[in-house]
C-alpha cells in the first residue's frame, strides 16, 4: 500500500515508520508501496525511491520498522513507464516501448526507449536491488503488473518495435523482462544473504474489449522462461477492476472463461507458490481465492483495520472492520495527508466502503506540495 507521505524526493519519513509499525504485526510477509528505481519512472507522488543511495538511511528504518515483530519485510521495484504521472507533470512526456499519443491526465507524447536507455533502466533495477539488500530487506518483489513498464513490452497494445525487443516474437516481447531479471540475480548471487526472497508481481492476461495484448498462455509460457533463470519464491497475480480475484480468462483459447488464477496455478503444477490479489477484503473472499493459491495478497483492508488476522485467529467471528471514522485515523497512524493518488484506485477496487473513501480523500487537503513530509 502506497500512502503518498514520502518526501517530495522520495525519502523516508516518520510518517511512512508510523504507519509500518502500526501493521508490522498485520501479516508475516509485508510489501512495500511501488518503490520507484529511477524518477523517470515514478508512478506514485510522495511515493518511496529506490533511485539514489541517499534513500538507503531512510528505506533502513522502514524494513526495520516493518520487520520489527518477526514479519518478512519486501520493497517493490518499480518503473511506471507511460504511466509516471508526476515525470509527465515535470516533463511533459514519458517513455515506453513505442511513441503514443495520450490525452491522460493531460495531452502528451509517450516517447520510445532506444536501447541504450533500456539497458540504463535495467541497470536502474539492479541498482535498486543492491540498495534493497544494503537497507536489510528480506527480499524484492518486482513488479510487472498493471501495464508498468515491463508489461508494456510484453504487450501488442503498447509494443510496436520491429528490434530485438519488439512485437514480432513473443521472445522478444519477453526480452526485457527476463533481462531485468538476469540483472537482479546478478546482484542477488552477489550481495543478499541466504534466503532473499524473489517475488514477481504481473498481470496474466492483457484484453480491451475483443483485442488481446497477450494471452494468459504466453504469460504462461513467459513464467517458465523466468524459472528456467530465476528461484522465484512467489508468484503474485494482479490487475485492475472490481474482485480481480474472480477474474476469468477473456482471450478464446483453450482456457476461454475458465478462472484466470486456477489456469495459473494449475500450469505452475507445484513449482512454486501462487499469490492471488484483487477486492479480498472478508474471511470468505480469502478462503474462496485459497481455493487456488498459496497466498492472499491483501491492502487496504489493513489500512482500515490492521489486526484483523489476530482477531480472526483469536475466534472473532466478524474480524475485519472496514468502517472508519476520523477519530480511528490517528489509532490507525494514517498520516494527516495521505492517500493523494491511491483514493481512485480505492474507488476502482471498492475494497472499502465509500464513507472511509471519503474519509481518505479529504486527507488530500493537507498537502503542502514539497514542504508536507520531513525526511527521518
Amino acid at each position: 500500500m502506497t500512502t503518498n507521505s514520502s518526501t517530495a524526493q522520495g525519502h523516508i519519513t516518520e510518517e511512512d515508520l508510523a504507519y509500518s509499525r502500526r501493521r508490522a504485526q498485520s501479516a508475516p510477509l509485508q510489501i512495500t508501496g511501488a518503490a520507484y528505481i529511477h524518477p523517470q519512472g515514478q508512478l506514485f507522488e510522495f511515493g518511496p525511491s529506490l533511485a539514489e543511495d541517499a534513500c538507503v538511511p531512510g528505506l533502513t528504518k522502514l524494513a526495520q520498522a516493518m520487520q520489527q515483530d518477526g514479519a518478512k519485510a519486501l520493497i517493490q521495484l518499480t518503473h511506471a513507464g507511460r504511466f509516471a504521472e508526476p515525470y509527465l507533470r515535470r516533463q511533459g512526456y514519458v517513455y515506453g516501448p513505442s511513441p503514443m499519443t495520450l490525452n491522460s491526465p493531460i495531452p502528451h507524447q509517450v516517447k520510445a526507449l532506444d536501447q541504450s536507455q533500456i539497458k540504463a533502466i535495467i541497470g536502474y533495477y539492479a541498482d535498486a536491488t543492491r540498495r534493497a539488500i544494503q537497507a536489510g530487506f528480506a527480499g524484492i518483489e518486482l513488479s510487472s503488473a498493471q501495464r508498468l513498464l515491463p508489461q508494456s513490452f510484453l504487450s501488442t497494445f503498447s509494443n510496436q518495435r520491429t528490434d530485438a525487443y519488439g512485437a514480432d516474437s513473443l521472445e522478444n516481447r519477453a526480452r526485457l523482462i527476463l533481462e531485468i531479471w538476469d540483472a537482479i540475480m546478478e546482484v542477488v548471487e552477489r550481495l543478499a544473504p541466504s534466503g532473499f526472497i524473489l517475488g514477481y508481481r504481473c498481470t496474466p492476461e492483457e484484453t480491451r474489449g475483443q483485442e488481446v495484448g497477450y494471452t494468459v498462455e504466453e504469460f504462461n509460457q513467459v513464467t517458465d522462461w523466468i524459472l528456467e533463470r530465476v528461484p522465484l519464491d512467489y508468484l503474485c497475480l494482479a490487475s485492475w477492476g472490481r474482485d480481480v480475484f474472480r477474474n476469468r480468462v477473456r482471450a478464446a483459447g483453450p482456457h476461454q472463461g475458465r478462472l484466470i488464477n486456477q489456469v495459473v496455478h494449475e500450469h505452475l503444477a507445484g513449482r512454486l507458490p501462487l499469490m492471488v490479489t484483487g477486492g479480498i477484503n472478508s474471511i470468505a473472499k480469502a478462503q474462496e481465492a485459497l481455493e487456488h493459491a498459496e497466498l492472499v495478497g491483501i491492502s487496504t483492508p489493513f489500512v482500515a483495520d490492521p489486526d484483523f488476522v489476530n482477531k480472526f485467529a483469536a475466534g472473532d467471528p466478524n474480524p475485519i472492520n472496514l468502517q472508519i471514522s476520523p477519530e480511528d485515523l490517528a489509532d490507525l497512524a494514517i498520516p494527516q495527508a495521505a492517500f493523494k493518488d491511491i483514493v481512485r484506485m480505492m474507488d476502482i477496487g471498492q475494497a472499502l466502503p465509500q464513507d472511509t473513501r471519503d474519509q481518505f480523500r479529504k486527507l488530500e487537503e493537507n498537502y503542502k506540495g514539497d514542504n508536507t513530509f520531513k525526511e527521518v
